[in-house]
């Protein structure tokens, strides 16, 4: 048996374990460009070459390679010498995080004549494929052969569409991701997960567990420390409550970590896991959150100390809630002339970042330092709650990432650092942790499934009176974000428009489900899509244009903003282009571009909505940057910032560029790293580029006035000595920026199968001074498409035992290539932001005004007001036919719950 792969024959010993898939056995020989994405044969990202041909390599077993000519993404082509594909995907930026690259790259490769495709061929040819930050945009002028990004030109840098500076190792697998460096003695991690959705461990017998061949360790409840925490990360650990435990004698949803085994194979450690016995006292569960406030239900927390944890009312299930009155609402809505109200429903959705969760723990020569790589948006925040629940000295644990194959929030947990920590501290061994997809659906974090109730009064004349907003939000069984989505959800849904008189009720609900946690938006998606519907029926209801409406109402400069509050805030403008916006999507509406509806039968219809999202989070954040030239000339950039597919990485060096006058291949960046600068509050809150990259500018301004202060000599002097000229900044964030999206769409709705055709999208973005136009504009459509799929399609369902039931990607419904129409980006023209060189973020905000912009779109085309998402074409089916819109097939009266 003979195996030949990248051009290299491998030792006749080398063979593949019984029944070993051809990914891993790549693996095993040095391929980490081959990814894992699924194991399912869904993603593509694992895509190789037999004979020529892509297969997924995942369901390929590896003995059927024997005796052929196998090629990786690392045999195509190499960083200095790339495949003509490669050098397509780098010339049009076809990527963002990077990891399912590789297996476009391949199957394009495969496909043998190596044209330029689009259209329909190109959407056939990858429906096996997927991304999830790009958008598909990008990689479909890969294919196309366009040319995106520009040369570098010393000095002139911010503004231009720089390339990424790790494109050539991207594009040839040569990128390292978390799980593609393996320490010497590596031994492997699983967990056993619990059955039931609310029981606690009467006992837990690991004596079988291990005598397994390859096991070394076993931790339970009994072994490891006690210490609540949140898995959830902030700045402030009083953001969260207190309600977890590394390992606990109660589990409060299915699959929640029971007991890790750690061995020398994860099949031994997987073998270890089945050999537990568990007695279990099965509990009472709740999985509604209005029957989970309800008298007599199940408790989910209700013996902890509500105090010590800082939950609301353990006693009704409450993490937290808000009540909050701003002028006189009642008044308010007494003189209008027109009230306009809905019940809207917004469900889970996954953030299905292709790298799952995962990190690798070991401790240094000496065992003084504990070194953790993991893939997290917030590594700085990791390393301090690894500190207080190890017992350790910070300086004494370092955390970092490496590049992160996506994150949209998801990676804003701590989930698996701790037990990786833990059992390396036991076993004096590298320990690994690496989540299945299966897992991040059933045991990782989804958005917050909400209940929002939204009531507006407006005037004859369209000014509005009163505003009213009512959530109630389903956190699961974990409180990590909830407080803090909460709260976020009701501020800038409704600070966007100019109202005295507004009510804000919300309740953040404990239940026996898989917990919730970060995502893009951060709340704001779900009370975006219910305030922006109920704006768009109140001023159809006056006869009012739904865009001259909203420019009639939105705040202006000079404008304080109310929602939650009317204490002064740290949000500034900065600067404003909310009404470029609104025009910008006005004019492209109005004009004849786009796709024509399929037929006479479909009804047309067009729709907008708005965002609104501040910069930063409230509480507190803080970056640190450290920049030197060193004696050989080159310049050397800290930052504590994680890259993953943001483009922080890009921007960054951008920004010291444009401070010191060279090109941004003189700058060798270090990233999100613990031992690299003091502190960094992590990238999310939209905060990789305001905050970290103010910290960058300030850093690299400082060295350049001590470059021009020691002259040409001075330098010179310094070199020669070996010394490096360093400067360091900080920035805390504070004051904070706003930005702005409007999104606009004509659709075209079949009524007799409820199938919607995306005519037309338009986003316009008020992103300041853009930094990188390529960028931020894939930026802007990876949001959109993730989005559109939240919108028309994604739930994370859950049975009535609470088990998810769509733990992988073919039931879970992600938007694949041919699913994903193109958006047109418009930037709005804004100079005087309060971020790094007049910038504002762009990362998080276009994702919010998209769903109730299709929405008002759907409701435009068939006057039915779609009320709950996903909006399915079932779904919307049964609401065209329970409202007797014509074509439906069925006589106008019910025929279904619809909407």
């Amino acid at each position: 048996m003979s195996f030949r792969i990248d051009g290299d024959d491998l030792p006749a010993t080398v063979r593949p374990r019984p029944g070993q898939c051809l990914r891993t056995f790549l693996r095993d020989q040095g391929r980490m460009g081959v990814k894992k994405g699924c194991d399912t044969g869904d993603c593509g990202a694992c895509t190789v070459h037999v004979d020529g041909a892509p297969v997924h390599s995942c369901l390929y077993p590896a003995v059927r390679a024997a005796g052929h000519e196998v090629t990786t993404i690392m045999g195509l082509g190499a960083p200095e010498a790339p495949h003509p594909v490669q050098q397509a995907f780098l010339q049009a930026q076809g990527f963002q995080c990077g990891f399912c690259t590789a297996g476009f790259v391949m199957t394009a490769a495969g496909l043998g004549d190596g044209r330029p495709m689009g259209g329909d061929e190109l959407a056939r040819a990858f429906k096996s494929n997927l991304c999830r930050c790009t958008g598909y945009r990008a990689i479909r002028d890969a294919l196309a052969g366009v040319r995106t990004v520009e040369d570098d030109v010393p000095g002139a840098s911010v503004g231009r569409s720089l390339p990424a500076p790790a494109g050539p190792e991207i594009v040839t697998g040569r990128a390292e991701f978390t799980l593609d460096h393996a320490p010497a003695g590596l031994l492997h991690m699983a967990l056993l997960r619990s059955p039931h959705a609310h029981a606690r461990i009467r006992s837990i017998d690991t004596t079988a567990a291990l005598a397994v061949p390859g096991v070394e360790l076993v931790l339970t409840h009994e072994d490891v420390p006690g210490t609540l925490y949140s898995t959830g990360r902030h700045s402030s650990r009083l953001d969260d409550p207190d309600d977890t435990r590394i390992l606990d004698a109660v589990v409060r949803h299915r699959e929640q970590r029971v007991a890790a085994v750690v061995a020398d194979s994860v099949a031994a450690a997987e073998a270890g896991v089945r050999a537990i016995l568990v007695d279990w006292e099965v509990l009472p569960a709740v999985f509604d959150p209005e029957e989970a406030l309800a008298p007599g239900a199940p408790l989910v927390h209700g013996e902890k100390d509500a105090a010590a944890s800082r939950i609301a009312d353990p006693s009704r299930n409450l993490v937290g809630e808000v009540h909050t009155v701003c002028g006189d609402p009642d008044a308010g809505f007494a003189r209008a002339d027109a009230i306009a109200e809905g019940t809207f429903h917004v469900q889970r959705i996954q953030h299905v970042h292709l790298e799952t969760h995962g990190a690798t723990a070991w401790l240094d020569r000496g065992g003084s330092r504990l070194n953790v790589r993991t893939s997290t948006q917030v590594p700085f925040l990791v390393r301090d709650e690894l500190a207080l629940l190890l017992g350790r000295e910070p300086s004494t644990v370092r955390v970092f990432a490496a590049r992160v194959g996506g994150g949209f929030g998801g990676k804003q947990e701590l989930l698996c650092e701790d037990l990786v920590a833990l059992a390396a501290l036991r076993l004096h061994r590298p320990v690994r942790l690496e989540f299945s997809r299966a897992e991040q659906f059933t045991a990782a974090t989804t958005r917050h499934p909400m209940r929002l109730r939204v009531r507006l009064g407006a005037t004859a004349s369209g000014d509005l009176t009163a505003m009213e907003l009512e959530l109630l939000s389903n956190t699961g069984a974990y409180g990590n974000h909830g407080a803090a989505v909460m709260f976020h959800a009701c501020n800038e849904s409704l600070g966007v428009y100019r109202c005295e008189h507004v009510r804000v009720d919300g309740q953040v609900v404990y239940t026996h489900t898989v917990p919730a946690g970060a995502l893009r938006g951060y709340g704001l998606s779900q009370s975006i899509f219910a305030v922006e519907s109920v704006v768009d029926d109140l001023a159809r209801q006056l006869g009012i244009d739904p865009i001259a409406f909203r420019e009639r109402n939105v705040v202006r400069p000079g404008d304080r903003f109310v929602a939650m509050t009317d204490e002064p805030d740290d949000v500034e403008f900065g600067s404003y282009g909310l009404d470029q916006c609104l025009a910008l999507v006005r004019d492209a509406l109005a004009d004849d571009t786009g796709d024509e509806a399929p037929g006479p039968e479909w009804l047309v219809g067009e729709g907008v909505a708005l965002g609104m999202l501040d910069a930063g989070p409230p509480g507190g954040h803080h970056a640190d940057a450290r920049i030197s030239l060193e004696p050989d000339g080159g310049v050397r950039l800290a930052v504590g910032t994680a890259e993953f597919g943001n483009g922080t990485a890009t921007v960054h060096r951008q920004i010291a560029a444009t401070a010191l006058g060279v090109g941004v291949d003189a700058i060798t960046l270090v990233a999100s790293d613990t031992a690299a600068v003091a502190h960094d509050s992590g990238a999310f809150a939209s905060a990789g580029v305001f905050v970290a990259g103010r910290a960058t500018w300030l850093a690299a301004q400082a060295l350049a006035s001590r470059l021009a202060a020691l002259g040409q000599a001075g330098v010179a002097e310094l070199a020669a000595a070996g010394e490096s000229i360093v400067e360091a900044a900080s920035f805390t964030g504070s004051p904070r920026s706003v930005g702005f999206n409007v999104h606009g769409f004509r659709v075209a709705v079949l009524p007799a199968t409820g199938e919607v055709r995306i005519l037309r999208s338009v986003q316009a973005a008020d992103a300041g001074v853009v930094m990188n136009p390529a960028q931020c504009r894939a930026q802007v459509e990876g949001g959109t498409a993730q989005a559109l799929g939240a919108a028309l399609d994604e739930e994370v369902l859950i049975d009535g035992s609470g088990a998810v039931v769509t733990a992988d990607l073919r039931t879970y419904n992600w938007p694949t290539m041919a699913l994903v129409p193109p958006t047109e980006v418009r930037f709005a023209e804004t100079h005087d932001a309060l971020g790094p060189l007049g910038a504002k973020p762009m990362s998080e905000a276009p994702f919010n005004p998209v769903a109730p912009a299709l929405a008002n779109a759907i409701r435009a085309a068939t006057g039915v007001r779609p009320t709950r998402l996903p909006m399915r074409r079932d779904r919307l089916w049964e609401a065209l036919a329970d409202a007797g819109v014509p074509g439906t097939g069925v006589e106008a009266g019910p025929v279904g719950a619809g909407d």
